[in-house]
């Protein structure tokens, strides 16, 4: 199993988020954040008291996988992100060992897949 963590621009979370279903993905954690420094948009960013630097608003995007589905996920997201401007942002990809589902006490073991 492989988790993908992906930094995108705000302004494209809705088009990668439903390209994101036509390749099957069923579930997705999103979140607002701040990209701050050298990973905020030079052409879109504000000053902020708060992180006393530049920053941009982005979503992260978390979603687990099969190894097998990984590349293609990844590759939906670079696709659909992209404008081959500065802050488009970035996409993680991290193996995962194990899982629990806190309902039932399940434990899933993927290291040894």
């Amino acid at each position: 199993m492989k988790e993908i963590k992906a930094y995108i621009r705000h302004e494209k979370a809705d088009l990668v988020i439903e390209k994101l279903e036509e390749a099957g993905v069923k579930g997705m954690t999103l979140l607002d954040a701040n990209a701050l420094a050298e990973w905020a948009d030079k052409e879109a960013f504000s000053f902020s008291i708060e992180y006393v630097q530049k920053y941009t608003k982005v979503v992260k995007i978390e979603l687990i996988c099969s190894n097998e589905d990984s590349d293609k996920l990844v590759n939906v997201i670079s696709k659909y992100a992209h404008t081959g401007k500065s802050g488009d942002g970035w996409i993680f990809v991290s193996p995962v060992e194990k899982a629990m589902r806190i309902k039932t006490g399940e434990v899933n073991n993927f290291n040894n897949l």
